[in-house]
Parts: structure tokens; sequence; C-alpha cells
């Protein structure tokens, strides 16, 4: 028996349809504020880990090409216009924000739209389980375990906002 879960009313939108590039362009100019506001803070990036965010609700919602758009775009124009992230840190993020896109679209996929806590707690698992796992191959564990270590609030706000906001577009 299904219960009354909130739902994202998961949708794919291809590349052929001109909304994919429309909502990607939304969710790229928010993952362009959203780091700006935290990086006022001191290690706000690091602490927040506001360039996901808009990549999570984007990719859970309208499906992997919105998503993969949004993960590709975000870095790289954040990092052409404000040198955040660094040139040196973007293959690193760019693997985690796909890693994110792919990961939010298949969970949403399987489970109907249907968006919980849970769901969301193993889309970010998965994303920083891949992420941890490059970065520990390419660098040491110390730049593996960054996220959990000082962004364990940024992974809160991708949880439980994610899940505000996912709820809130049904």
């Amino acid at each position: 028996m299904r219960t009354n879960q909130p739902t994202a009313i998961a949708t794919t939108i291809p590349f052929t349809d001109i909304r994919a590039y429309l909502l990607a362009t939304a969710f790229i100019i928010g993952n362009l504020l959203l780091p700006q506001l935290c990086h006022l803070i001191p290690q706000g990036g690091l602490i927040f880990l506001p360039i996901y965010f808009f990549t999570l609700i984007a990719a859970y919602r309208y499906g992997w090409q919105v998503g993969i758009l949004t993960a590709v775009g975000s870095p790289v124009i954040n990092s052409l216009l404000f040198g955040m992230p660094p040139a040196p840190a973007l293959p690193a993020i760019l693997l985690k924000s796909v890693a994110l896109a792919l990961a939010a679209a298949y969970i949403a996929r399987k489970r109907g739209g249907t968006v919980t806590l849970a769901a969301l707690a193993l889309v970010i698992l998965v994303y920083q389980g891949v992420g941890m796992s490059a970065e520990y191959l390419a660098y040491d564990l110390q730049h593996a375990l960054q996220d959990i270590r000082l962004g364990y609030p940024g992974l809160l706000v991708q949880l439980f906002g994610g899940y505000f906001v996912l709820k809130s577009l049904k």
C-alpha cells in the first residue's frame, strides 16, 4: 500500500526540448547566487557546499538531462566568473556534480517522483561516495573526507532544504 508521501512529480525533459535549457539556466543562476551568499562567511563554500543544491533539485525534479546541464554549467561558470571553485578543484567538483545529477534522477525515477528524506539521503551518500573515492585516489584521505569533516552543514541543507523545496514543487 502506498502512503501519502510528498512527490516531486519527477519529469524527464530531453535535450531536444528548449525547456531543458531554460530550466537549467534558472538552476545555474541559483547555483551562481547561493555560493556568492555563502562565500560571505569565511570558508562558507567549504561548509555549506552551495554549488550542489540546485543541481539536486534540478535532477530530482526534471531528470538527468536538466541535472547534467546544471551540474556541468554551474561549477564551470562560477569558476570563470568568480574564480570559485578554483580551476584545480574543478575536476573533483564536476565529478561530484555529475554523480549527484545522475543519482538524483535515477532515484527519483525509481521512486516514481516520491520525495522522502531517505531517498535524498541515499542520493547524498551515492554522490559523496563517488566523490570521496575519486578524491582519495587522486589526492589523499584528508581531501576525500573534507565534505564530511567541514561540509556536514551543507549536506544537512541538501537533505532537509532539498526535501522542503522538492515537496513545495509538487
